[in-house]
């Protein structure tokens, strides 16, 4: 590995990002009313991709919006720089973070636009995002924000629009939870226009067809699970490397299952309501590789996951297939509109560091090539606050780790690692501490009682669910 090319700067990755920064300036006041400043934020985006295939809409639509006369298509083509921009980020970074790990990425699929879907949902999604960008974020209010609801209610039957209708969806309870936007005193910026600009790009026709597929058949070998939660939604993503039976090289690939769940589950409780779903779970916490059968996958390594398809296998070790597979598995490509920094989700093995800690704030020290300091090491940051509680991985088992599987992110200007699973040594043995070791079921103290306060939990929400059905 070459983690000191992980802080070497990417060359014009600064003035790209302004550019970015810039417009979701613009955003925050809205373009009903452009000031001087808004202007000069709309230059420097159609400044930055002055050399691109969009560089005349986006002159045009850029000074269309500083006159207070964009329309829906001036919008999209500001939306559309915006994207190509953080595209180009995310393009640089991978084959940054590919080049210091050592890593190759396979072939990027085309691009097929998908069947035409209905026009008028598509048009009404579009005009409501397009008063958003002219209201802007201090002058959202529950009036405006509730047009969605009607444009998502109507969306959500067609398979072909569910994408957006879940975005938009999601967007605008953000929103909602936020009004008045006059009186907000910390606005998201990036998060906001990413999916003000996203949703705006998948309204435009064949934006949103189907995934391509292909098939895979062979044995995979989990490494690791990244377990996200929300109030009201939880999803776990396992990172596993397949090996394929017809003797092709092995890769890296994703399997994901996300569900509802009440606010009152928490801890280790949420894997009662994903279990069921992804058998891929229960073998990760009992530490044994699946054998897989003609499972479909995207081009982008996103297995669909059937437990048809999929049977336990021998028993295998994450960190064995960290040391010995992980190094040979080729990395999958993003798809076009996917193209972000935010995407970066490495797999690596990290080994032979030194660690500081403050608190729950450690950064992993390790030796790197040309590093012009007098001990020749390199200061990666961890990121603690994406350890799951539904597991037993803490910040402490971390910082007092010697080998660690993690994901390398790209985060608020600096890479960093997500940890997934660490070996430490306790009573001078060495032993592995994974984030997903209760996904398949635990005796552990901690992680039975939070299976058991999920379990009443869910008990007591469908006695109360079959009460009011009954009524």
């Amino acid at each position: 590995m070459r983690v000191d090319l992980l802080t070497e700067p990417v060359d014009g990755l600064a003035e790209l990002l302004a550019a970015v920064a810039a417009f979701d300036q613009v955003l925050v006041t809205g373009l009903l009313r452009p000031h001087p400043a808004q202007a000069a934020g709309l230059a420097e985006l159609a400044d930055a991709v002055a050399g691109s295939p969009l560089a005349d809409r986006v002159a045009e639509a850029a000074e269309k919006a500083a006159a207070g006369a964009a329309g829906e298509e001036h919008f999209v083509a500001l939306a559309a720089a915006r994207t190509a921009l953080l595209g180009a980020a995310h393009d640089a970074l991978a084959a940054r973070a590919a080049e210091a790990v050592g890593r190759t990425v396979g072939p990027a699929p085309d691009f097929s636009p998908g069947e035409p879907q209905a026009a008028n949902l598509s048009a009404a999604a579009r005009s409501w995002l397009c008063e958003l960008g002219r209201a802007g974020w201090q002058g959202i209010d529950h009036e405006l924000v509730s047009g969605a609801a009607q444009i998502v209610s109507a969306m959500l039957p067609d398979s072909g629009l569910r994408r957006l209708a879940v975005l938009l969806d999601g967007f605008a309870a953000e929103l909602a939870a936020s009004c008045p936007g006059a009186t907000l005193e910390h606005i998201p910026l990036r998060r906001w226009a990413d999916l003000w600009s996203r949703a705006l790009l998948l309204t435009q026709p064949g934006a949103t067809g189907p995934a391509p597929t292909g098939s895979a058949t062979g044995r995979l070998l989990p490494l690791g699970v990244d377990l996200q939660e929300h109030a009201t939604a939880a999803q776990a993503q396992v990172h596993a490397v397949l090996e394929p039976a017809d003797g092709s090289p092995s890769r890296l690939v994703r399997a994901s299952v996300a569900v509802p769940k009440p606010d009152t589950v928490v801890g280790a409780g949420v894997w009662q309501l994903l279990r069921p779903h992804l058998s891929l779970l229960a073998a990760l916490g009992e530490g044994r590789s699946m054998e897989i059968t003609d499972l479909p996958i995207t081009d982008e390594g996103d297995l669909i996951w059937n437990d048809a398809q999929a049977r336990a296998g021998e028993p295998a070790d994450p960190f064995a297939t960290a040391r010995v597979a992980l190094a040979a598995a080729q990395l999958p490509p993003t798809a076009p509109l996917d193209r972000h920094p935010v995407r970066i989700a490495i797999p690596l093995l990290l080994e032979g560091y030194g660690t500081e800690a403050d608190g729950d704030a450690v950064a992993f020290t390790l030796a790197g090539m040309g590093v012009p300091s007098a001990e020749g090491r390199v200061r990666i940051a961890v990121d603690t606050e994406r350890i799951p509680s539904a597991g037993p991985l803490t910040p402490a088992a971390v910082a007092a780790s010697t080998a660690c599987i993690g994901l390398l992110r790209w985060d608020a200007g600096e890479f960093t690692v997500q940890p997934l699973a660490v070996e430490t040594t306790v009573r001078k043995k060495t032993v592995a501490v994974h984030s997903g070791a209760w996904a398949g079921g635990t005796i552990d103290k901690l992680g039975a009682k939070g299976e058991k306060a999920a379990t009443e939990a869910v008990a007591v929400l469908r006695e109360r669910a079959g009460r009011l059905l009954r009524k």
